[in-house]
């Protein structure tokens, strides 16, 4: 699956910097946002596409209040997604800023509007948000695009994967990526259960990675060795910045602390390979063989006090400890001198 020019599954871990609501409400502090995340090692930007009125509806009544023990608890929601909201006016400029950068630039678009605006802009893929599986016309319009489709599953029963994949592959779409997530902010590494990742690739056939609000990086590391083709990281260029996701994003320092993890457990993992590196067959010097443990003359047998198996290996091979052992030498033999099969009658 190729999302713009990065090939995934085969270049390397997807790494997506989440910009959210870390903008300050000031575009020139989204764009050096972008630019840190680039500095930082990221591989792509991804934006938020939605206004309020696309989201909820602008009430106060106890329906819209936000009491379930969260960052944002005591807020309505119209006026949270107000605050957070990525004006719509941004986005050329910030598409053109990451095009600059490098970087991939792509959306969760939360209504139909938004999805024919990011069309406009040529986005190379959409991510559907982990509240917003279950909206299954928003996911049949997104995926008719035919475009990959990025699924979080932060709040989703099986049943809601089920049918979010089959939405998409119904309208010929199976340019799909689920996200094991968990929509807890920030979210505890108990309840983040990785090994679903692997089981979401294969019970689907789809490539799977990891959308984490955990703090730290740990996570995003433990998904790199258990296989995820992308991480999503939510990203802020300071978090003296504020705003709704400001205090489980990473900041400039921390996601290149985790681009170089991520690479470096790529590098870990490496391949299924036998093969000795050439500093590994120098090692390799350093392993058993038999040598002589005391002069030994001619016609005298070997026993275990005559030879052993010490380091390093320039000596015979240790398997031929006990058939040497009962034989006689065919010539004189000094002490701490490599055995080899011509010294063994």
């Amino acid at each position: 699956m190729i999302i713009d020019n990065f090939e995934l599954a085969k270049d390397k871990v997807f790494i997506v910097a989440e910009l959210s609501a870390n903008h300050g409400n000031d575009i020139n502090i989204a764009k050096e946002t972008i630019k840190a995340a680039a500095r930082a090692g990221a591989d792509a930007i991804k934006l938020q596409t939605y206004t309020a009125d696309s989201i909820t509806l602008n009430s106060n009544n106890d329906y819209f209040k936000i009491r379930q023990n969260t960052i944002w608890d005591g807020k309505i929601l119209y006026e949270l997604y107000k605050e957070a909201a990525l004006p719509y006016e941004w986005h050329e400029e910030l598409f053109k800023t990451a095009k600059e950068e490098n970087l991939i630039c792509f959306s969760s678009p939360f209504d139909k509007h938004a999805v024919d605006f990011l069309e406009k802009l040529n986005v190379p893929a959409y991510k559907v948000a982990s509240f917003e599986i279950t909206d299954i016309p928003l996911i049949e319009y997104m995926a008719s695009k035919q475009k990959p489709i990025i699924i979080s599953t932060g709040i989703a029963k099986l049943q809601d994967i089920e049918l979010a994949v089959q939405t998409c592959k119904n309208i010929g779409n199976e340019q799909i990526i689920l996200l094991k997530c968990t929509s807890a902010y920030p979210a505890d590494p108990s309840e983040i259960n990785l090994k679903t990742m692997s089981d979401l690739s294969s019970r689907f056939n789809v490539l799977s990675g990891l959308s984490d609000h955990t703090l730290g990086i740990t996570a995003p590391i433990a998904a790199t060795a258990l296989g995820a083709v992308m991480i999503e990281k939510h990203f802020i260029l300071d978090k003296s910045i504020g705003g709704a996701d400001s205090s489980f994003s990473l900041d400039e320092k921390e996601f290149t602390q985790m681009v170089e993890a991520v690479r470096q457990t790529e590098s870990l993992l490496g391949e299924v390979t036998y093969e000795l590196s050439e500093k590994t067959l120098l090692s390799r010097e350093f392993s058993r063989s038999l040598f002589i443990a005391k002069d030994i003359k001619k016609g005298e047998i070997f026993t275990e006090k005559n030879i052993r198996s010490v380091r390093p290996s320039f000596g015979l091979h240790p398997k031929y400890f006990h058939e040497t052992i009962g034989k006689r030498a065919k010539k004189d033999l000094k002490e701490a001198m490599p055995l080899s099969l011509e010294d063994i009658e």
